[in-house]
């Protein structure tokens, strides 16, 4: 599949994702796919249960995607995921295996003040609100 159809096939999913329609933000997945979550050390094989384990997500969620990139069998997907309205920076990595996604691992990391010592060297470049 070439290129500009994957990243077609992901805008939707994030659309989906967002917008709670289980359905469609699960058709980009291989009925054998595998999803890894490595900071909790989970990983879960199938597309139906990776459906049921995001159906069952007890949260309010809303995804913001914030960069997409990728070519070929390989899409990374910068976004934020707000549960109940409590920003996480998320990073999705995608292999692809005809045209559907083989393997996802995602990544979580919580929002945090800039460090003082650095003050005076960045700029902000918004998003979700810093944490404490």
């Amino acid at each position: 599949m070439e290129s500009q159809s994957l990243r077609t096939a992901l805008e939707r999913h994030w659309r989906a994702s967002d917008a709670g329609d289980f359905e469609a933000e699960h058709d980009i997945y291989h009925e054998d796919a595998v999803l890894d979550y490595p900071q909790s050390g989970e990983r879960i094989r199938g597309r139906s249960n990776i459906q049921e384990s995001r159906r069952l997500q007890p949260n309010s969620k809303r995804f913001t995607v914030q960069r997409m990139i990728g070519d070929g069998d390989l899409w990374v997907t910068e976004f934020i995921l707000a549960y109940d309205g409590a920003p996480s920076f998320a990073v999705s990595v995608m292999e692809f295996r005809d045209g559907r996604v083989a393997h996802e691992t995602q990544y979580f990391a919580d929002p945090f003040a800039p460090g003082p010592s650095r003050a005076h060297l960045v700029e902000p470049i918004g998003g979700a609100e810093a944490g404490p």
